[in-house]
């Protein structure tokens, strides 16, 4: 397996990385239920359940996916990154990212620079 993703990596590339990792997390959380293809009858039953269960591995695997992109959404505002950076990251667009998270960007999370407070004499 090749090593963890960095940032000269392509989006391509992070992709193909990400892929492996999830089909190797997905084989080892699906027991390993199927017969050899010469078992008989039972055999197709058997690899269909298997295959639902990878299924329902994988949907919860999306949602965990999800979720960390609401953190990191989340974070990202927090930072001052607006919905077109938010967006952009996601290969969505502005429209998207606020339609995803609306009311993430807020009067509270633009970090503007503060102004001088007067001082007494």
């Amino acid at each position: 397996m090749p090593g963890p993703p960095s940032a000269a990596r392509s989006s391509a590339e992070t992709a193909a990385f990400v892929t492996q990792v999830v089909d190797e997390l997905a084989r080892h959380l699906t027991p390993d239920t199927v017969r050899s293809p010469h078992a008989g009858a039972g055999a197709s039953g058997e690899a269909r359940r298997h295959a639902l269960e990878r299924l329902h591995v994988l949907a919860g695997v999306k949602q965990a996916v999800r979720r960390l992109e609401d953190q990191a959404a989340h974070a990202a505002a927090a930072s001052g990154a607006g919905y077109p950076e938010i967006g952009q990251a996601l290969n969505m667009s502005r429209q998207g990212a606020r339609r995803r998270w609306p009311g993430l960007i807020t009067s509270s999370t633009c970090h503007r620079t503060p102004s001088p407070t007067p001082r007494s004499l």
